[in-house]
Parts: structure tokens; sequence; C-alpha cells
């Protein structure tokens, strides 16, 4: 499949046997003549180590996929056996019966065994549990894109995100290598959705040691079986597609974004927040911002060493009687915590050639002249932060998500990110009646910059000036046109 499955066995071995969990296939709870149902055995103790072949495949024969993906990792042996292709044929059958014939459950079993006594000979073994995965995967992410098909107007992006997300039960993980080469791995504790973001959190009791770590890798994390009938199981069979690697060791003055009493933040880009104790200065919390943008493909379609490759799109740079770029829209949302500040669509946007300066390309949004553009965030600001025992709120800390739409109203930058509000002059030196305040993000593409007041009558941020850059790297350039800028 190109990914890494990850999996988590139902039974765990002990001694020469394995015990099942009660309730499973293979359990049979042990009762004694003339006592009351209820009285069953404290454990039933089944050793299987010493069966023939043909009586284990017999009771493998009873276990749905799930389990059998399950008891294929408890040793070589259970493998090996857990692969055959018999047992697996007849699962592919009655899953993806065909459309043109009225089968039962007796035809199923008939038409599989002939099939697979066909075909047995000539297939290497786990052939048919390789095909009978790969069609589950690609019958659920067929759906996924059928979700996926409506694009809402402002944002340029898919409207059922969310649902895509729910239905394919994606979830995200990271991992945290030490120097020694020692791994951590750490699903994520809570979730939130926003309208063009997910903000995925990790907490825990037991934390490996900063000191010790050197890099921090975060994944997606996608049911192995995407079954859209089933409630996920957080322990199910899965695999990873890697979304982003960070270095940890970046965690200094120049990326701390923000504190309180009780923990520092630290921001490494891509949309990573690193919260470390004031008191030991060890991990409190870890914190990604998701934007929407490709992110089911972003989270179940890279494997475990390479993330998913977002199509390049390059918009053509006009440059014919001075016009620029014309008609494009921008959408931006203002949130920390599940509380939204501002969000706001701002269509129309432009840029000129005497707008391009130092390699980047500038579109404005709020202009600092004009007090009719002018915006208030709404809510008192800061960021929510919570650990697994204590929770906090920094001031003056948020995220941002952006999404620049091209005159094609097709995604043309995203970004999703934790930003902070430092202290500043007003850039062309006017006076307000209140204190000003800017916020600016930068990455290799682009970079945002905005402007606010504080209003201490009203108690209230108003944006004043923002403004979007774009490295004109991002786009192509006519044939004959003067690129040197």
């Amino acid at each position: 499949m190109g990914s890494a499955a990850l999996f988590r066995g139902a039974a765990s071995r002990k001694g020469s046997g394995v015990k099942f969990a009660r309730g499973s296939s293979v359990m049979r709870r042990c009762t004694t003549q003339g006592q009351h149902s209820e009285e069953l055995s404290s454990s039933c103790f089944v050793s299987l180590d010493r069966m023939p072949p043909e009586i284990l495949l017999n009771i493998f024969s009873y276990l749905d996929v799930e389990a059998l993906l399950y008891i294929g990792c408890v040793n070589r042996r259970f493998y090996h056996l857990a692969r055959d292709n018999l047992m697996w044929v007849k699962i592919y059958s009655a899953a993806f019966k065909s459309k043109k014939s009225h089968w039962n459950d007796s035809s199923v079993e008939e038409t599989a065994t002939c099939v697979s006594l066909l075909t047995v000979e000539d297939k290497e073994a786990g052939y048919w549990k390789k095909e009978y995965i790969t069609k589950q995967i690609s019958s659920v992410k067929a759906a996924i894109v059928r979700i996926l098909e409506h694009i809402n107007p402002y944002t340029g992006l898919p409207m059922k995100t969310k649902e895509a997300l729910r239905i394919s039960g994606i979830g995200w993980a990271i991992i945290l290598r030490e120097k020694s080469g020692k791994e951590h791995i750490m699903q994520h504790a809570d979730l939130s959705l926003n309208d063009t973001s997910a903000t995925v959190t990790w907490h825990s009791k037991n934390w490996p040691r900063l000191a010790a770590l050197s890099t921090l890798d975060l994944y997606g994390v996608t049911p192995l079986l995407m079954d859209q009938k089933k409630t996920h199981d957080p322990n199910c069979p899965r695999w990873l597609s890697l979304i982003a690697k960070y270095d940890l060791s970046n965690l200094s003055t120049s990326t701390m974004v923000g504190c309180d009493r009780l923990v520092r933040i630290f921001c490494i880009n891509p949309g990573l927040l690193v919260g470390l104790w004031q008191k030991d200065d060890e991990v409190a919390f870890v914190m990604a911002s998701l934007h929407f943008y490709h992110l089911v493909k972003r989270s179940t379609s890279g494997t475990a060493t390479l993330p998913y490759a977002i199509p390049p799109h390059h918009p053509y740079l006009n440059d014919s009687l001075e016009r620029g770029l014309q008609g494009y829209q921008l959408h931006i949302d203002m949130h920390g915590g599940g509380v939204f500040y501002l969000c706001s669509t701002f269509r129309n946007l432009f840029s000129r050639r005497e707008c391009i300066d130092n390699g980047y390309v500038k579109f404005e949004a709020i202009s600092l002249q004009n007090n009719r553009e002018h915006l208030p965030l709404i809510g008192k600001v800061g960021l929510a932060w919570k650990s697994n025992v204590l929770e906090g709120f920094i001031k003056d800390c948020f995220i941002v998500d952006v999404t620049l739409l091209d005159e094609d109203t097709r995604p043309f930058w995203c970004v999703s990110s934790p930003v902070c509000m430092r202290s500043a002059h007003p850039s062309d030196g006017t006076n307000f009646l209140g204190h000003t305040y800017c916020v600016d993000y930068m990455d290799t593409e682009g970079g945002l910059r905005a402007e606010l007041v504080w209003i201490e009558e009203t108690e209230e941020y108003f944006i004043v000036s923002l403004s979007i850059y774009l490295s004109i790297a991002k786009f192509n350039f006519g044939l004959g046109q003067n690129t040197e800028f």
C-alpha cells in the first residue's frame, strides 16, 4: 500500500498459548451443569500453539476481518495461517458481491470456493487478503471523493470536509524521536474542527525529557479498513501518512509566541505549537493547526516517510496594460480555543506592478487610510490551552487561517498557524486613539501582516490594516514578460 501499517493486537501472548478476550468468536463461556448461566468461569484459556493447522484455520474462519488482522500479529505461524487464500477469497466475495447477480449466503460461499480452488495454486500466499484490503480502501476513498466534490464559494474549499473526516475515521499522531533513536508514539487527545482548519492537541502524563528529543513527526492515522458503517475503534489496524517533520532544536526565543504564568509556547512552521512548563522547561502539550486545503489527501495519501505532494498551481502574472493581478479573494478566520474573533471574506483584491517589492506581491485587504474597512475582533483575544492536568489562556495569541483564491476562485495560498500580537508603532505614523499592535506571519511562500488598535473605551481590538504577501516564485510569467522586479 506504500505506507506503514500500524497494528495493535487484540490478543496478548501468555506462556505458550493465547488468551482471547471474553466475547471473541473463538471464546466459549465455561459453565458447570446445574449452575446458573451467570456463573461463568473467571477465565477460559485455550492453548493453540500445538494445534494442527487445519484446526486453527477452521477456528480462524469464524473471525471477522479485524480479528484476522489482529491474530496475524501474534506470531509468525499465526501470520502465515491468517493469510490463507481460501479464507480471504470468501471474505472478498461476500464483501464485493457482483451487482449483476443476486447472490445469497450459500451461493457466495460456493462461488468463493470455486474461485479459490481454481486460483489458489496460481496466487501467492496472502493475495486475496491484499486484494480485499486494497479494494476496501479504494471503495471508501471513492466515497470520500464524492463527498468532497461540492465547493464552498466563499473559501474555495470542499463544503463537507468535516463529514469526510468523520466517515474516514482519520486521526492524527505524533512520533517523538530521541537523539538515541528511541521513538514515542502518541495519538491525539483533543480535536476542534473550525470553519477552514482543524486544531489537534496532544497531552500526556509521560512526556519524554525535552533535552533528549531531536525531532517530531506529524502523521495522519487512517483505519486500515475504513468501514463507513462502524464506529471507529482507536485501536483498530491503521496506517500512517506523514504530514510534516519538525526540528525541536528550533525552540528558542525567536520562535516563542506567548506565555502565561504556567507555560511558554513556541511556534514552528508549518502550524506546530509546543507548550513548555515554566517551572522545569519540559513539554506540557503539543498543538497543530491543520488547514482544510487537501487535508484529507495529506492525512491519507502519504507514506510513513514521504508526505503527499500537493499538485502545483501557478497562476499567470499579467502585466499587460499594467493590470497586474485581478479578482483575487481572501477568506480569513481568527480564533483560539473554539472561540472565533474574526471570520471575513474580502473580494476583488488586486496587485499591480508597483505593489511588487523585494520579490513579493502585495494584496491589500484592509487599508489603513479607509476607516470604513476597519473591523473589530469580537471577544477577549487569546489562545486556550490544556494539558493532562491543567489548562490556561494566553492573552494576545490566536490562530489565523488564511485562504487566498486566484481569479479562477481556486485556492492559491492556504495556511493555518498560531500568531501573536506585539506592540508596534503605526506603519505610516498615524496616531490612533489607542495602542497599536501588529501581527506578522511569514513562510517560504508568503506572509501576512495586520495592524490592530486597542480601543480602551469599548475594550476591543480593531484591525486597521491587513495585507497578504506572496513570493513571485509562486507565479508563472507569460512569454516575453519582464520578470525583473
